[in-house]
């Protein structure tokens, strides 16, 4: 008999096998990344690096889409965040020192963009390097390696950029709003032009929710909102206050939330999942039939508001809360 062929190693329970590359390899061979001249407008960077006080180091295209960028190092005083990026994480900061300072090197270079705003005393904006910058800083280190990229846009794309300390959804909602009010000083585009830089419009409406209540459970809401809430169609300086109303509806019904979780607790009700289970039990697409007709936000929200008033606490039971799992409600 033919031996059969061997399946390979098993996969752990619940892992998924990765697909195999398909179809012909793209973009540039090694020896094509300084295999032409580069444009008007790379040249200019470099000359305005020099002019600054930096040192360019190599200039190059990036080997999957072969646009251009620039190595280089830059005077620590001339780089600073992206004034819409998440607070500062003391421990990943002090990690990153640490780190830094035991191996000697510093190898992991922050990207760039060189921005020309006279009310602005850094000349440089990173919009993932926060944390290696402020690490740098500590160490007093006098310049920086960056990749620094001609295309000012890359300032605005933190979420899909970011390499340092993965987000947790408050810290995307906040950058995220804080982006959308910089972006609607610039430009009359609608939200949806700002599909990638926004990653989703749910994030949007949660910003505001927790610029307005710093201790919001967002992650309670966010499965909802993610169903329910969509890129609008306006330019962002009107669209604004549009999301300012969404997050009032639902601040207002986490207001109503609130309450029925401290009547459970007042029942002896206890559990990490509280208030996802409550929130749970009003959302009004969790059994939704597939072929039913999306429900609007403001249909979805109205709708959650009149289940949370009829909320009755006191047909909940213990066993009911195990059952449940969900998010956690830790504050974020």
């Amino acid at each position: 008999m033919a031996e059969k062929k061997s399946k390979g190693t098993p996969l752990p329970k619940g892992a998924r096998r990765r697909r195999k590359p398909t179809g012909a390899s793209t973009g540039l061979a090694a020896e094509e990344l300084q295999a032409a001249a580069p444009p008007g407008a790379v040249a200019e960077l470099h000359q305005a690096i020099e002019q600054d006080g930096g040192k360019v180091l190599s200039i190059y295209r990036e080997p999957y889409g072969g646009r251009w960028l620039v190595l280089a190092a830059l005077p620590m005083e001339l780089v600073e965040p992206t004034p819409y990026q998440r607070n500062i994480s003391d421990t990943h900061v002090r990690k990153l020192e640490g780190v830094i300072g035991k191996i000697g090197r510093f190898l992991d270079p922050i990207i760039t963009v060189r921005i020309a705003k006279p009310d602005h005393a850094a000349k440089y904006w990173t919009p993932n390097g926060n944390h290696r910058l402020s690490a740098m800083r500590t160490l007093r280190a006098k310049s920086i390696i960056a990749i620094v990229v001609p295309e000012a846009a890359a300032a605005y794309q933190i979420l899909a950029l970011n390499t340092e300390k993965a987000h947790n959804l408050r810290e995307k909602a906040l950058e995220v709003i804080r982006m959308y009010r910089e972006l609607t000083q610039l430009d009359h585009a609608t939200e949806d032009i700002y599909a990638l830089e926004f990653e989703e419009p749910a994030l949007i409406t949660l910003g505001l929710c927790y610029e307005e209540r710093p201790r919001f459970s967002g992650g309670a809401y966010h499965p909802v909102l993610k169903r329910v809430d969509e890129f609008l169609q306006k330019p962002l300086h009107a669209a604004l206050s549009v999301r300012q109303q969404r997050a009032k509806t639902v601040l207002a019904l986490d207001d109503r939330i609130v309450k029925q979780v401290e009547t459970l607790k007042t029942k002896g009700l206890t559990s990490p999942y509280l208030k996802s289970f409550v929130v749970a039990r009003v959302n009004p697409i969790r059994f939704r039939p597939k072929d039913a007709l999306a429900l609007s936000f403001d249909e979805a929200l109205d709708r959650m508001t009149q289940a949370a008033q009829k909320f009755n606490p006191d047909k909940i039971k213990m066993d009911d809360l195990a059952k449940s799992g969900g998010v956690a409600d830790e504050v974020e």
